[in-house]
């Protein structure tokens, strides 16, 4: 027979406000949604879903790939989710700006853009930063992002004061600091329920049998990260004008979904930033809701091209429709399902 007291003591004696019996550990996991039906579905095995809640999720790509648009889009749409929310946006590149933020439409008074040169310092402001929201009242707490952008742009207090003392060598030191920086953080980001998102860089892999890509920054952020998405781009014109980027986006890592899945989310370059709808006709043509006939989608008994129906999607995407894609996103990317 179990000794409940015991155990109730023991957690009572050693434990602390996340210390608990495993029966009454909740598992509601909470996401939040990227604006990108179709890249929910990628991340998390629904299109309701999104990126882990309160975890870190990883987004890779090469140069240009558009991972710092890609992560505004996804604040952006954090904060027009919660009118109470807020963001904490680490820039090691120098990149965002007022003028950026307002051009893609994120709401300037909460936002605070937090420059930062090392991974000692990215780690201290980060840890102290959740501190100060974990002293508050758990009713107080107001939904919150951390947004890191970018890893590979981190360099070390010895890399600085190697470079200012002219010498010539490589810190041996810094993918241990950055998998000591991700350890003390993956546990302080669940306790608070703060998403991060880690923008990085990947590279080909030489001498690779099959053309290989690796993410950078050693494997601190791989084994932190919950889910790791590769991005790669073609960029999409409206005649002559560069108007966004169709991305596509490939799982590497992920606790939620299946890995190795890629979709196409399509990327504006302004305020619109992700487009909420791109991406669902291929998934319903995957899953058999609608034929695709030359370019023309046989939906209502009409053929309408994709155009027309993405220019008009709450007319064809209706909650029925919407219920049914989301059962053929949870076969199609969630763990399980055939």
């Amino acid at each position: 027979m179990v000794d409940m007291d015991f155990l109730k003591d023991i957690v009572k004696e050693i434990g602390n406000e996340y210390t608990q019996l495993a029966s009454d550990i909740d598992e509601t996991e909470g996401f939040v949604d990227t604006g990108s039906y179709i890249f929910n579905g990628l991340v998390s095995g629904s299109i309701f879903g999104g990126v882990s809640g309160n975890k870190i999720t990883a987004i890779a790509g090469e140069s240009s790939t558009g991972k710092t648009f890609f992560s505004l889009a996804v604040v952006k749409n954090f904060l027009d989710s919660n009118p109470d929310g807020y963001v904490l946006y680490f820039d090691t590149e120098a990149a965002v700006n007022k003028s950026l933020l307002k051009s893609r439409g994120v709401d300037l008074n909460r936002v605070v853009v937090i420059n930062v040169v090392t991974i000692e310092e990215f780690r201290s402001k980060a840890l102290k930063a959740i501190d100060i929201y974990l002293k508050k009242d758990t009713d107080e707490r107001k939904p919150c992002m951390f947004v890191l952008d970018s890893l590979g742009m981190l360099s070390t207090e010895k890399e600085i004061t190697d470079a200012l003392n002219d010498k010539q060598v490589r810190d041996m030191t810094k993918s241990q600091l950055v998998k000591g920086a991700f350890r003390m953080l993956t546990l302080k980001l669940g306790q608070a329920n703060v998403p991060l998102i880690v923008t990085n860089h990947t590279y080909d892999v030489i001498g690779a049998y099959v053309p290989t890509k690796e993410m950078g920054g050693g494997s601190g952020l791989k084994y932190a990260a919950s889910t790791i998405i590769y991005l790669s781009k073609k960029k999409e014109k409206d005649g002559k004008e560069v108007i966004g980027n169709i991305i596509k986006a490939k799982t590497h890592k992920s606790r939620l979904s299946k890995e190795n899945k890629t979709v196409e989310i399509r990327l504006y370059y302004d305020e619109r930033g992700l487009d909420k709808y791109y991406g669902l006709l291929e998934l319903g043509e995957i899953g058999g809701l609608w034929k695709n006939v030359a370019g023309r989608y046989e939906m209502n008994g009409k053929k309408i091209y994709a155009k027309q129906i993405l220019a008009e999607p709450e007319t064809y995407f209706t909650d029925e429709v919407m219920q049914a894609l989301d059962e053929i996103a949870q076969k199609e990317f969630s763990y399980g399902e055939n």
